[in-house]
């Protein structure tokens, strides 16, 4: 199993256990607040960075 997809299931069974021990709209602020903080607390030009290497790898 790759790295990626270790922390692909990781992720799932992190969100599994959340929506069992939480309300579902406590888990889904978790699930969306935490990769927004993530970006939010990018500077700029990595953000541009990220931005670009994302696209490269969409096939813009």
């Amino acid at each position: 199993m790759s790295r990626n997809a270790k922390i692909a299931a990781g992720g799932v069974v992190a969100g599994i256990i959340l929506l069992i021990w939480l309300p579902w709209w406590a888990a889904l602020l978790i699930v969306l607040g935490a990769p927004t903080a993530a970006y939010l607390m990018l500077d700029s030009s990595q953000r541009r960075r990220l931005r670009r290497v994302t696209r490269k790898e969409i096939g813009h």
